[in-house]
């Protein structure tokens, strides 16, 4: 005989469906979420969900620098995942408030970096929600232990990661896929008269970009120009 459909068969958590959370009991809940029983009945209940980590939060060697991996919750129809939720942010240490949202797109072997605001510096919460691209991370901060140290991961679609650049950091990246799009937050307005940047190829940095072979790099005429590491701390000196 058939075996007797479950019934959470059926869960939808915010409309998107998930296997896993299905066989969790319904005091596991917090918010509202709706079951849909097979027999055709629904109600609402609350219990625990807000309370599960929807983010693991992983620190690097350079203290501040976080890569954020989101839980995913998918199906045959697709996924659900929460990019972004601030209080789970603010416990984790990443207590900020962020004013805008940037998008950009890319094609492969495109280099943008390295870049920083000098006078109203950015904190920046970055993700590929299309292709892949190698972000990278540079400590600039006065005083620091890791002065000059690089951080780089990849971010793609496929990982959902995300990767949190506190303010005083320079910030660039390389596509690596045939096409990239390219989302990030930031804590301040972007000031056009404020830019700064290092060379992408910085000696005294450092950056191993993971460039393959026969991959032809795109650069800004201004991403071309920028200055050395050495002058930077140089003129900060003075």
């Amino acid at each position: 005989s058939a075996a007797p459909r479950s019934p959470y068969r059926h869960l939808e958590l915010c409309g998107i469906a998930s296997g896993s959370l299905a066989q969790k009991p319904e005091t596991e809940y917090n918010v509202s979420v709706l079951l849909c029983y097979s027999v055709g009945k629904a109600r609402t209940i609350k219990g625990e969900y807000e309370k599960m980590g929807k983010f693991n939060f992983i620190e690097t060697e350079i203290p501040g620098v976080v890569v954020i991996e989101p839980t995913v919750f998918g199906d045959d129809r697709g996924y659900f995942m929460e990019t972004y939720q601030k209080d789970q942010f603010a416990a984790a240490g990443i207590d900020k408030e962020f004013v805008q949202d940037n998008q950009s797109a890319s094609k492969k072997g495109v280099l943008r970096g390295l870049h920083f605001q000098i006078n109203y510096p950015q904190d920046k919460l970055v993700r590929a929600i299309r292709g892949e691209v190698f972000d990278v991370a540079v400590d600039l901060r006065p005083g620091s232990k890791t002065y000059g140290q690089w951080y780089g991961v990849l971010l793609s679609e496929e990982n959902k990661k995300q990767f949190f650049i506190p303010k005083n950091f320079a910030h660039g990246f390389v596509v690596l896929s045939d096409y990239a799009e390219f989302a990030y937050k930031c804590t301040d307005f972007y000031h056009p008269n404020d830019e700064g940047g290092l060379a992408w190829n910085d000696p005294q940095i450092g950056v191993e970009w993971p460039i393959p072979e026969g991959m032809e790099l795109t650069l800004s005429d201004k991403d071309k120009k920028w200055g050395s590491f050495a002058e930077f701390t140089e003129s900060r000196n003075k």
